[in-house]
């Protein structure tokens, strides 16, 4: 690795912190600009009742010492504070047990959704103005038009409620099965898409014929020089995929119930529980940003011909 490449990756690491600290200090003070308090929805709570509890919480201190603390606890013990909903819970074990579901539904959605589109942008550019070619265009067009909550409404209502396939609950056993499905759709349209043009771009670059023409077998031609460089521009959309997914999961995991970090984020909403609010939308972040980062760096690992400026 060439100090050009090390340079380059030091310059998007410094602006990925840059970014989730900024994430940070707008997601605070939006917060403490949010009109109301966290205790005002308490049941006939007398001043001195919520005086003490601000107090608890450190809610009674300056704003600004307020977020110096905070972004300190955040650096140093990566914590989030006490839920002020959840009495006795942290706010970091709440969204520990949320995303380990989260996560293996995110998981198995972006490898599914990868999969899948490679292979049938890969098929329908090879029988590119063929029967099959047209199927998966008309598929994936209906699937990128429509937005995932609706999917998920019509899957609940087709498999759950009429067929009774598939359970409509996420918790329940294989109640998994629906929000992957849910989440996998429009990504993998869209990379379906993404493969074909590509692909049908490199078929029809000089150095394909170049290799046709010394004799170089098709098997090699298509997976040894037209797959692999068809790859670039699916690299470049697997970053904002996997964010597509991750936040796509909070309503998707609404509408099935799944026991994941978007339940909890909903619910932090709906109860003003402003650290838990704080917490999810920093990780969610930091997620999004180390995936566009990886997603950025193995530019360079696939096509060394890449001049990473």
């Amino acid at each position: 690795m060439n100090s050009k490449t090390m340079f380059y990756i030091l310059k998007r690491i410094l602006l990925a912190v840059l970014t989730v600290w900024v994430v940070i200090t707008v997601t605070f003070f939006v917060m403490h600009a949010v009109p109301g308090g966290p205790f005002t929805s308490e049941k006939a709570i007398s001043p001195a009742a919520q005086a003490a509890l601000e107090a608890k919480y450190g809610l009674d201190k300056p704003l600004m010492q307020q977020y110096f603390t905070y972004l300190e606890d955040i650096v140093t013990k990566f914590d989030f504070g006490p839920s002020l909903k959840q009495r006795g819970r942290m706010v970091i074990d709440i969204i520990t047990d949320g995303m380990k579901t989260s996560a293996k539904l995110g998981v198995i959605a972006a490898v599914i959704a990868a999969v899948s589109g490679i292979v049938l942008g890969a098929v329908a550019a090879l029988r590119r103005n063929k029967l099959i070619d047209k199927i998966v265009m008309v598929i994936t067009t209906a699937f990128v038009s429509m937005p995932s909550f609706i999917m998920g409404a019509l899957l609940l209502a087709l498999f759950a409620v009429s067929l009774h396939l598939l359970p409509a609950n996420g918790a329940a056993k294989g109640g998994l099965v629906l929000p992957i499905i849910t989440l996998s759709l429009y990504p993998m349209a869209y990379i379906t898409r993404l493969t074909r043009s590509s692909m049908l771009d490199v078929l029809g670059q000089d150095y394909i014929r170049t290799a046709k023409a010394k004799g170089v077998s098709g098997t090699k031609i298509i997976f040894g020089h037209a797959l692999k460089n068809s790859l670039i521009p699916v690299i470049t959309y697997f970053g904002p995929m996997l964010a597509y997914i991750v936040t796509g999961s909070l309503v998707v995991e609404r509408i099935f119930a799944v026991p994941g970090i978007g339940k909890a984020f909903v619910q932090s909403i709906t109860n003003r529980d402003y650290p838990l609010i704080m917490g999810t939308t920093i990780v969610l972040a930091v997620l999004i940003v180390i995936m566009n980062l990886v997603s950025d760096i193995l530019y360079k690992v696939v096509d060394p011909r890449i001049n990473l400026e």
